[in-house]
């Protein structure tokens, strides 16, 4: 799942990279690809723990 994720991530960027070059612009396109590049990023960065989870844990204890 990540692989397909990053994937589609990269055809995303890929896509408005490319729209941006053209001379007249689609920016609906350019708009879309962000935030499915945006989302792909907030699914794959959900899963790093936090710096502080250790100390948050001991707080608790």
């Amino acid at each position: 799942m990540k692989q397909l994720m990053i994937l589609i991530m990269a055809i995303a960027i890929g896509i408005a990279l490319y729209e941006q070059s053209k001379p007249e612009k689609n920016v609906y396109l350019m708009v879309m690809a962000l935030i499915v590049f945006m989302y792909g990023m907030m699914r794959l960065s959900a899963k790093t723990p936090s710096k502080n989870q250790d100390k948050e844990e001991k707080d608790v204890e």
